[in-house]
């Protein structure tokens, strides 16, 4: 596995090229911003009725509706939410691609399951940071970087690869380094660990683990602090220096229980489980489930999110949470992007 890192790419690449990012969100503020930064030719594309857009010109960004963001645009990255970009891009982006042009994704979903099918004199590239946008930004205006996956779905070009990289050294992805692959592979094992670990396994435990010291009698202060506080830093030390390090910095005992009880809850049946929620993702049925629900009006997504805001760990945190302020101004500065 060969990975990328500033030496082996260069921002010429991208130098005399007009470079549209569609979307201010999470991941839109942060390429748009870095791109900015590092001296390149970039614009926002939103709606004339965003709420984002006041917000992307008080940033000091070029703003323009979506259409006119396409028709200006030698590359265009699509980082709309994924259920809502084959309408844009029927609608706003493919009436106004240029041939020859090149567009980009950051996740690879929309092209994996044929939701966007681009003509073939069309360039078509990912480049996927592996963190939230909040951390693109800080760590490139740190001087760093967070690691990024690149890959190549069209190349009519022959340069598409090069534009990857560039975009990626763009956002500071080189100085952490970068990684080839294809939209099949990030596609699927990103929403696999999604599902199974990150957002879907991880919540689903920490709430397990609250309500059985809750309905056996311990004050919910102390269950969120052990099943909810304290996660994060037990993954900031597996983030580190991953398995080994996080059982060499907790003590004997933790390291002892963890290791003979955890078999106890990651069972056969929840292996089984886990290839069910894999199988799912690699055939295209939750691509289906999930677009079908967007479509149909989110309900069952909205009574998710009111049965997760509910959750008494949700009421207890909110209480805990007012004694960290560190945790306000953190959130404070990522709101406005800086």
């Amino acid at each position: 596995m060969k990975v990328y890192y500033d030496a082996d790419t260069s921002l010429d690449y991208l130098k005399n090229k007009n470079l549209a990012v569609l979307g201010f969100g999470s991941q839109g503020h942060a390429h748009s911003l870095n791109l900015k930064d590092s001296g390149l030719n970039v614009c926002v594309g939103l709606r004339r009725d965003s709420a984002r857009w006041s917000k992307a010109e008080t940033a000091g960004l070029d703003v323009k509706e979506v259409a006119d963001a396409v028709k200006w645009a030698d590359v265009t990255m699509i980082l709309l939410p994924d259920q809502v970009q084959r309408e844009v891009y029927e609608k706003e982006i493919a009436p106004n691609l240029k041939s020859g042009s090149t567009i980009a994704f950051g996740h690879g979903f929309n092209i994996h399951y044929k939701q966007i099918v681009p003509p073939a004199d069309i360039n078509v590239m990912m480049i996927a940071p592996k963190s939230p946008g909040h951390l693109v930004r800080r760590t490139f205006l740190e001087g760093t970087g967070v690691p990024c996956l690149i890959a190549v779905h069209q190349d009519p070009g022959g340069r598409t690869k090069e534009f990857a990289l560039a975009w990626a050294k763009g956002i500071g992805g080189t100085k952490a380094g970068v990684i080839e692959t294809n939209f099949k592979d990030e596609t699927e094992t990103d929403l696999f660990g999604e599902q199974a670990v990150l957002c879907g396994g991880s919540a689903e435990l920490i709430k397990a683990g609250f309500e059985t010291l809750l309905e056996a009698g311990y004050p919910p202060e102390l269950a969120y602090f052990e099943c909810m506080h304290e996660m994060k830093l037990i993954v900031d030390l597996y983030y580190e220096g991953g398995l080994s390090r996080m059982n060499y910095s907790v003590s004997d005992t933790a390291e002892y229980g963890g290791m003979t009880r955890g078999k106890r809850l990651i069972t056969s049946e929840t292996r089984k489980e886990m290839k069910k929620i894999l199988e799912d993702v690699q055939s295209g049925k939750f691509a289906e489930e999930w677009l079908n629900e967007y479509r149909s009006g989110q309900k069952k997504m909205e009574e998710l999110r009111k049965e997760n805001r509910e959750h008494p760990i949700e009421k207890v945190g909110a209480k805990l949470r007012e004694m960290m302020s560190w945790l306000i101004k953190k959130n404070q500065k990522e709101e406005i992007g800086v």
